[in-house]
């Protein structure tokens, strides 16, 4: 991927604990997202949405299981809300079961990750996601 490529988007990670954020911060870092001032957090749904309504995002990177609202709730008030519809949603998870698979790609999920995953695979993920 390209670094300016990357370094231009502006990513929201949502995820209710802070090493999982930390790591995929830590994981953009490596594939040469430098611009610390595009990388912006929330630890809910609700919050992710809040940052939604104020900022441009480019992509989303979020957990599944948060309290207050949970990444498949976000990601179909992010797909049925018309000005955000389109951003490139990526849901990260250690949800395997066939069930929430499908239930993200008929919400419209752009990829689906299975925690543990490695900077390769995210980055894989990531040019996917965006069409790259």
């Amino acid at each position: 991927m390209s670094v300016q490529k990357l370094n231009e988007l502006k990513i929201l990670i949502v995820d209710d604990f802070e090493l999982p954020r930390r790591m995929v911060r830590n994981m953009l870092y490596e594939l040469g997202c430098d611009n610390h001032e595009n990388l912006t957090e929330a630890t809910d749904g609700l919050k992710a949405f809040e940052v939604l309504e104020n900022r441009r995002i480019d992509l989303i990177i979020c957990d599944w299981i948060m309290p207050n609202m949970t990444g498949i709730e976000l990601l179909k008030k992010v797909r049925a809300t018309e000005a955000l519809a389109k951003i490139p949603f990526i849901m990260v998870t250690a949800e395997t079961e066939k069930e929430h698979i499908m239930e993200a790609i008929k919400a419209g999920v752009s990829q689906y990750v299975v925690k543990p995953f490695t900077t390769e695979v995210l980055c894989g993920k990531i040019k996917s996601a965006l069409k790259l």
